[in-house]
């Protein structure tokens, strides 16, 4: 991550120094994209910093939803400052025209196809990273999968001004270039609106993976002192946190002393077989025949499995 921060840093001052000396509304739109790319990073390292803190009274869960929330404000910068102003460049673009030099053209092309090699390196760290946390498992990290999305991004975004700038230099018709503007900004509009509802999802509370409650639900069912499994919820209190909430029916002819014993083995049980669920809760029941042919569990209703 400060490897991509160092990178939209230098390429957002070189594209805006490009994009105001040649007039180009795709260099400008590409600069107000590394603009929100940066200051995107620095949501990002402020939530890798934020989440790590331990549970106190005020939260006893912890601070692991910090990376989603922080998550959230990168998304709604890349829509703002890159998404908004780059519809505004094309826009001002259709409307008044672009009058550029061949210098203009041959400076801006040249800060393109650095930022071009910048970014690139950028996404390629950014991969390997991913590689090193396994594959589509590391995406899991709301910051590494944000990073991931902004280089790309980035590096579709510099192409597409690119052919812009070129078309613009070969035709004269501003339009191509306009219409550079309009593509980036809708690309990170889409990159944005996908971002924000992952960070929304998790921030009101998404349920583990399904592998997870799955592995959880064939551990209780597993036990023997368990007649039936009635519910099993759980919820992503962070990247590597997860609360797990199960309602059970125990055999019947266990006294309480024995009830507590073996609540006690279930949670460590899973506690160990699962890493991640460093939080669980389990509600042991006595239902009626009946009420348990209505249970979340039994009808299949959603949440209840």
């Amino acid at each position: 991550m400060l490897v991509a921060l160092a990178a939209n840093l230098v390429i957002a001052v070189a594209k805006g120094l490009g994009g105001v000396l040649a007039g180009s509304p795709a260099l400008l739109s590409e600069a107000a994209h590394s603009v929100a790319d940066s200051l995107n990073e620095v949501f990002l390292l402020a939530a890798l910093r934020r989440s790590r803190r331990p549970a106190d009274r005020r939260h006893p869960f912890g601070y692991g939803k910090e990376r989603f929330f922080w998550s959230l404000l990168a998304a709604v910068g890349i829509f703002v400052m890159g998404g908004c102003f780059s519809f505004f460049q094309g826009v001002e673009a259709l409307r008044t025209g672009a009058d550029e030099e061949l210098s203009g053209y041959v400076a801006g092309l040249i800060v393109l196809g650095v930022s071009f090699l910048a970014e690139g390196a950028s996404l390629a760290r950014a991969l390997h990273q991913v590689r090193r946390q396994g594959g589509s498992a590391g995406l899991r990290d709301p910051a590494l999968r944000t990073v991931v999305a902004e280089d790309g991004t980035a590096v579709l975004g510099v192409t597409l001004a690119a052919v812009g700038m070129a078309l613009h230099m070969v035709t004269g018709q501003v339009v191509w270039e306009a219409s550079a503007s309009l593509a980036i900004g809708a690309l990170l509009v889409y990159v944005a609106f996908r971002l924000g509802r992952d960070a929304r999802d998790q921030l009101i509370g998404e349920a583990a993976a399904p592998e997870t409650g799955a592995r959880i639900r064939a551990l209780l069912d597993a036990q023997p002192e368990i007649d039936s499994v009635e519910a099993v919820f759980t919820m992503q209190m962070g990247l590597d946190s997860v609360l797990v909430a199960a309602r059970v029916d125990l055999m019947p002819g266990l006294d309480s002393e024995r009830v507590e014993e073996v609540a006690v083995r279930i949670k460590r049980s899973i506690a160990s077989t699962v890493s991640e669920a460093d939080q669980v809760f389990l509600d042991v029941t006595d239902r009626p025949a009946g009420e348990r042919a209505q249970s979340p569990a039994a009808t299949g209703e959603r949440g209840g499995a």
